[in-house]
């Protein structure tokens, strides 16, 4: 089975995860550094959503790290059994749910009962910029599934950014890894959000 790196840092350091196959694009261990390094400060008993989550390594890293909670959802049933053993491997199945659902479906339906999330992670296939966008959306509705300091991370590559907004969302950091670009976003208010022109 393919490997998709291994686990940076925390109770499941060193672990090695299986990837599910030659269609997934699990995170370079280098960008999972970064990533995790920065949320590093909010993942303490932080409730976690991994969408699109390929072999779970980001919702994995999440609970290593000390989240208290994570769900994971992916669409196929044959990454989602690989998802099962990572989880297993690692040792944080028993904080863990695996969701086999449409990414947009999800977001648009049960998050919210599921919420409220504190870290959302958002990884989609690159030729899928209209999926995370509207993933992104959905996030961000006034009655989304965050919390109010939730902090949303979303992948892109270089030709198809991630928005500077979506909703309620505002881009507040940027990292670029090669082609890869990760885009860290926060809630604003509602009241700070201008209205759509002509509304």
């Amino acid at each position: 089975m393919a490997d998709a790196g291994r686990v940076i840092a925390g109770s499941a350091r060193g672990v090695r995860l299986a990837a599910p196959g030659a269609g997934t694009r699990p995170l370079a261990d280098r960008v999972k550094q970064a990533v995790f390094g920065a949320l590093e400060p909010v993942l303490a008993d932080a409730a976690i959503l991994d969408l699109c989550a390929g072999s779970g390594a980001a919702a994995i890293e999440a609970l290593s790290r000390g989240a208290s909670r994570a769900v994971l959802v992916e669409r196929d049933p044959g990454t989602c059994r690989v998802i099962l053993e990572n989880l297993r491997r690692a040792g944080v199945s028993d904080r863990a749910r695996v969701v086999r659902a449409d990414a947009l479906a999800y977001v648009r339906g049960r998050a919210a009962a599921d919420g409220p999330f504190d870290v959302v992670v958002l990884d989609p296939p690159y030729a899928e910029a209209q999926l995370r966008e509207a993933c992104l959306l959905g996030l961000g509705a006034p009655d989304g599934p965050l919390g109010p300091d939730a902090v949303v991370v979303a992948t892109g590559f270089g030709k198809l950014p991630p928005p500077q907004s979506a909703g309620l969302l505002r881009s507040t950091r940027e990292r670029r890894f090669g082609e890869t670009l990760v885009v860290f976003y926060r809630r604003a208010a509602a009241e700070d959000v201008p209205p759509l022109s002509g509304a």
